[in-house]
C-alpha cells in the first residue's frame, strides 16, 4: 500500500523529511478496524513528532498522522461497534502507526461514525481537535455541557487554530461567554464567525484588553497556544476557584504558587491518554465522536476545514507541515485521495 513516512527526523525543508513509501497492508487485531483512508488532516503533533529526534533515524519507516476519515474494510474478531462498509472518522493512537497510509488499523473504541452530511475531507478536519476541545472543556474544566453554566466566561487562547475553532463552538453550545484571542484581521473574523463574543489580540497584554471589555477575571481559561508565554496573565485573569486547562507542554517550570491564593486549578488535556493507557473509559472517545457527528448533522457544529489539497503524498504533506510550523494557518488543512 502507499504511505508517507519518515526514515530520519529532519527539518521540513529537507526533501527527505517525509517520503513516499510502499508498505505491507496492516492486519487488524481483535478490537481493530482496518480502514481505507480517504482523507487526512495535519495537526501540530505531526510536526512535533517529526522534529522530536532531529538527525536520528528509524530502523523502519515511521508513518505519522492522527486525523482520518475513511471506510471500514475489515474487522477484528472481537469488534462489535462497526461493520465493513461503515464510514468512520477518528484520531487514532500516538503509540501506533499513524494514518498517512492507504490502509490503517485502529481500535474501534476510539472511532466514531462519520457525520453523514460531511464529505470525507470535511470529516477528517474534526476528530483530533474535537476530542481535544471536548475533553478539555467537559472532562478537565468540568463545564456542564447541558448549559447549566450559562453566562459563565471563558478565555480561549489560540482561537483561530484547529482546537480553538472547535472550542469556540462547543463553548457557545454550553452557553458560555467566549473571549478568544487572534491577531490578524482574517483570524479575528474567523473567530467571530464561529461565535466568539469578543476577540482580543494575543500579541498584546491580555489583562487590560479583557478589563476594557468588562472582564476583570474569567471563570475558565483554555490555553491552546503557549503555556509558558501566557502563564502570568492566566494567573492574573482566572477567578478565585476557577479552572485553567493547557494542551501545549511547558518548556520552563511553571510557578504554581501564582495560583495558590486563588485555589485555582490547572489541568492538562492530552487526547491520546485514553488510547495510550487503555483506560477503563477508553470507549468514551467513540461516544464523544458520535455525539459530535450528531451535532454536525443537526447544524449546531460545523467543520473547521478551510482548505483541501490532493493527493495525499509526501510533497503535499511537507508543504502543510511547513504551513503549520509558520503559525499562520486558520482552521484545518486536509489532504484527500491517493494518486
Amino acid at each position: 500500500m502507499k504511505a508517507v513516512a519518515l526514515n530520519r527526523y529532519l527539518p521540513v525543508d529537507d526533501p527527505q523529511a517525509l517520503v513516499d513509501v510502499d508498505l505491507l497492508k496492516p492486519v487488524p487485531g481483535p478490537r481493530d478496524l482496518l480502514v481505507h483512508v480517504e482523507a487526512v488532516s495535519v495537526n501540530p503533533v505531526d510536526t512535533k513528532v517529526r522534529r522530536s529526534k532531529l538527525g536520528q533515524s528509524e530502523p523502519e519507516p515511521r508513518v505519522l498522522g492522527w486525523d482520518v476519515a475513511g471506510v471500514v474494510k475489515a474487522i477484528g474478531s472481537q469488534v462489535s461497534l462497526f461493520r465493513p462498509g461503515d464510514e468512520v472518522y477518528y484520531a487514532g493512537s500516538i503509540t501506533r502507526p499513524g494514518c498517512n497510509s492507504e490502509y490503517h488499523c485502529v481500535d474501534e473504541r476510539i472511532v466514531g461514525n462519520k457525520p453523514a452530511n460531511l464529505s470525507f475531507a470535511e470529516a477528517a478536519a474534526l476528530p483530533l481537535t474535537a476530542i481535544t476541545a471536548w475533553e478539555a472543556f467537559f472532562d478537565r474544566l468540568e463545564i456542564d455541557d447541558s448549559g447549566a453554566y450559562h453566562g459563565r466566561s471563558i478565555l480561549i487562547i489560540g482561537g483561530a487554530g484547529g482546537v480553538g475553532s472547535i472550542g469556540i463552538q462547543l463553548a457557545k453550545l454550553a452557553g458560555l461567554k467566549v473571549v478568544a484571542t487572534a491577531s490578524r484581521p482574517e483570524t479575528r473574523a474567523w473567530c467571530e464567525s464561529l461565535g466568539a463574543d469578543h476577540v482580543v489580540d494575543h500579541r498584546k497584554p491580555l489583562p487590560p484588553q479583557l478589563a476594557a471589555l468588562g472582564f476583570k477575571e474569567v471563570d475558565y481559561i483554555a490555553n491552546f497556544a503557549d503555556t509558558d508565554a501566557y502563564w502570568p496573565a492566566m494567573a492574573e485573569l482566572i477567578r478565585p476557584q476557577g479552572r485553567i486547562v493547557g494542551i501545549v507542554g511547558n518548556a520552563a517550570p511553571l510557578d504554581l504558587d501564582l495560583l495558590k491564593s486563588k485555589s485555582a486549578t490547572f489541568v492538562w488535556e492530552f487526547m491520546f491518554t485514553r488510547a495510550m493507557y487503555g483506560t477503563a473509559d477508553m470507549q468514551a472517545q467513540h461516544e464523544l465522536l458520535d455525539t459530535v457527528a450528531e451535532l454536525v448533522a443537526s447544524g449546531r457544529l460545523r467543520t473547521t476545514l478551510t482548505e483541501t489539497i490532493s493527493p495525499i503524498n509526501a510533497a503535499n504533506l511537507r508543504a502543510v507541515h511547513a504551513r503549520l510550523e509558520s503559525g499562520r494557518t486558520i482552521g484545518k488543512v486536509v489532504l484527500s485521495g491517493w494518486a
